[in-house]
């Protein structure tokens, strides 16, 4: 039955005319968060803080995947967007869809920089740079590892986003 959860939702939410992404990616309670996440992650996606370089899960995983928010579980990027910047984070050109994500002007270095959030949990990811790769838009989604869980293309049915498998066709 677990497995069929994710599609009941949406199926009962369409039906009632909800909206899906609101229904089915929703933040946990601070007390839940601090059970669910590690203290870096909690670090990082509720109090805007950065992972060290070089030295997180994500960075250097080549795998073809799917990268969701680790709070809430929306899907946020694909690895056929992501790219070695040599920064030592996992670096995308785009989010899968620029509706999952929402960006903020920061100054917290002393310098404006655009934050990255996730829509429906508004945990903290990252920041964009427009240094990306020309070729695919120019831009670099510089994302903490600690904010994401990778999905390998193998687990897409049985974690339930069996809809991101025609990503991944060959």
């Amino acid at each position: 039955m677990s497995r069929f959860l994710p599609l009941l939702t949406v199926f009962l939410v369409a039906l009632i005319g909800g909206n899906v992404m609101a229904a089915q990616f929703q933040k946990p309670s601070a007390a839940e968060l601090k059970k669910k996440l590690t203290p870096m992650q909690y670090d990082v996606t509720q109090q805007c803080g950065t992972e060290p370089p070089f030295k997180n899960a994500l960075w250097n995983e080549h795998r073809d995947g799917l990268y969701v928010d680790v709070v809430s579980g929306e899907p946020l990027f694909l690895s056929t967007d992501k790219f070695d910047s040599g920064t030592g984070w996992p670096s995308f050109t785009k989010p899968i869809d620029k509706k999952n994500v929402t960006e903020h002007t920061d100054y917290k270095i002393g310098m404006a920089r655009t934050e990255v959030k996730s829509k429906s949990a508004e945990s903290h990811l990252g920041h964009v740079f427009p240094d990306g790769p020309r070729d695919k838009g120019g831009m670099r989604y510089c994302i903490n590892s600690a904010a994401l869980k990778f999905i390998p293309v193998s687990d897409l049915d049985k974690e339930g986003y069996s809809a991101y498998k025609k990503y991944f066709k060959k």
